[in-house]
């Protein structure tokens, strides 16, 4: 038998977390009005909704720390800056190097965090069958769930390989241990049932308050994605063409997708959602990526230090840099070759600047964090069409040439890219730069077959500009794709370790 504190820690209950809201609120205002009591919830619609909107909230959290971390920073597209006075975030270092451990406080949050946003949407598929309410407004609660799940594993199958698939509410201790990790094949087979359900349930759009909830475009491009990962080409396209049908398209301007002020936009598809204005509730990815010697320089904020480990994080590489064209306007929107510090001197050192925008108040900041957008559709479908057979001049050449033309570039045609290999390759090149530290890159170096080769030649390149990485670094084999399980969930779910 677990004791009662082992239970907590391997499955996080979610009902004294659960966060309050009115209806009458945005559904980010989720700040906890009172601790609530599992045997009184989930009486009515209200307090449904309420269950749903804390299922959004752990997304906050994940996308703040985990998601460019593990997304970008154990790609190519980003490392660190060293930080010699500082060095109470090794372990951020070691995911970028490939030496991460199971005990890493950051492998664990990730774990954790997933872990409680899948527990608190497996309550609210729970509890929803005994409540009354319209059909339409359980459907919606039913299918956002679904997404978020689906959403969760989808991450955790492509970090760690097979998990343990928690599919109900554990309402005892007894029900706390897991059956063990399940098959890569079994988790995505509940990945692909929870989206397929979503489709049918979600709307293809909300209004108001409700802005940014998932929708139908939102499961079916994570569906399609899904489909792409596992090569089911015919799948995935099928999804997709349903995506564009509903009305995305890409913006004119490039910088304007990422906007705080401009919200919700027409190539928007899902971000993670986050209010500068309120407490615990903002993002703070300016701070984040600014050079920790940079002061005031990067953020502009005089009263918020910029001088420790929390700090210097996410910064792009050289590879990353070089990997744009000439006259590619996305390069000036997405990153910053460095800054001028206070005595007038340029700084040579990097920095991410796509989520750049001021902060709204001291120490806080308004950005959204894209997660899917039609940008990464259009470049989902061509790649899809190349796969299923190389067409010179086709549809898979108008739909890259779309994202090439807003970012500045001269049209792709068959007298440059002549094959179905070059077309890959080309697709391959344009998913970096458009989507460009938005947490894709390690995902796609996967998926593509890229990662050994690319990471292990990323990583002679560092060493060579940077003498700090350790000798044993960048040792990139297929065991290391995979994230280590953290130990302590090892050690009391009995699961079985990833090899390194």
């Amino acid at each position: 038998m677990l004791s009662r504190n082992a239970w907590k820690y391997i499955y996080v209950p979610v009902i004294a977390g659960l966060l309050a809201t009115s209806c009458g609120k945005d559904f980010l205002d989720l700040n906890p009005e009172a601790t609530i009591n599992g045997d009184a919830f989930y009486k009515n619609e209200t307090e449904i909704k309420q269950a749903v909107n804390a299922a959004y909230n752990v997304l906050q959290a994940l996308g703040r720390e985990s998601y460019w971390i593990f997304g970008e920073m154990r790609s190519d597209n980003t490392a660190f800056q060293y930080n010699t006075a500082d060095r109470g975030r090794e372990q951020w270092e070691f995911v970028d190097e490939f030496l991460v451990g199971a005990t890493a406080e950051c492998i664990n949050n990730f774990w954790r965090n997933s872990y409680t946003g899948i527990s608190r949407c497996n309550d609210v598929l729970t509890y929803i069958t005994e409540v009354e309410m319209e059909d339409a407004a359980r459907n919606q609660y039913i299918g956002e769930v679904e997404f978020l799940r689906a959403f969760h594993y989808f991450n955790l199958v492509r970090q760690f390989g097979g998990v343990p698939l928690r599919l109900e509410a554990v309402q005892s201790p007894d029900a706390a241990l897991s059956k063990g990790r399940a098959t890569v094949d079994e988790v995505y087979a509940a990945i692909i049932a929870d989206l397929a359900d979503a489709v049918e349930k979600l709307p293809a759009a909300y209004t108001g308050a409700d802005l940014g909830r998932a929708t139908e475009g939102a499961a079916r491009t994570l569906l399609a994605k899904v489909y792409l990962t596992q090569k089911k080409y015919t799948e995935a396209l099928a999804e997709l063409r349903k995506v564009a049908a509903l009305g995305y398209h890409l913006l004119p301007d490039y910088a304007a997708v990422f906007d705080p002020g401009n919200k919700h936009h027409a190539e928007s598809i899902f971000e993670i959602q986050y209010l500068g204005s309120q407490t615990g509730l903002f993002s703070t990815f300016m701070y984040t990526f600014a050079p920790y010697t940079s002061g005031s320089s990067v953020t502009g904020d005089t009263k918020t230090g910029i001088n420790g480990s929390g700090s210097g994080w996410n910064i792009p590489t050289q590879d990353m840099i070089t990997a744009y064209e000439a006259g590619d306007k996305r390069k000036a929107v997405s990153l910053a070759e460095g800054y001028t510090n206070s005595d007038g001197v340029f700084v040579n050192i990097p920095y991410v600047k796509k989520y750049n925008h001021g902060f709204v108040e001291v120490g806080r900041t308004n950005d959204n964090f894209p997660v899917l957008r039609y940008a990464d559709v259009l470049l989902m479908m061509a790649e899809c069409l190349n796969e299923l057979g190389y067409t010179a001049n086709g549809e898979a050449f108008d739909l890259l040439n779309q994202v090439r033309d807003r970012a500045g570039l001269p049209a792709k045609t068959a007298q440059d890219i002549g094959t179905q290999a070059a077309f890959r390759d080309a697709v391959f090149h344009e998913r970096q730069l458009e989507l460009a530290f938005e947490n894709h890159r390690w995902y796609d170096l996967v998926r593509t077959g890229n990662a050994i080769t690319i990471m292990n030649a990323h990583g002679v390149r560092e060493k060579q500009q940077h003498a700090y990485i350790p000798s044993n670094a960048y040792q990139v084999t297929s065991n290391r794709l995979l994230l280590p399980i953290p130990q302590t969930d090892v050690n009391l779910d009995n699961l079985e370790q990833n090899p390194q």
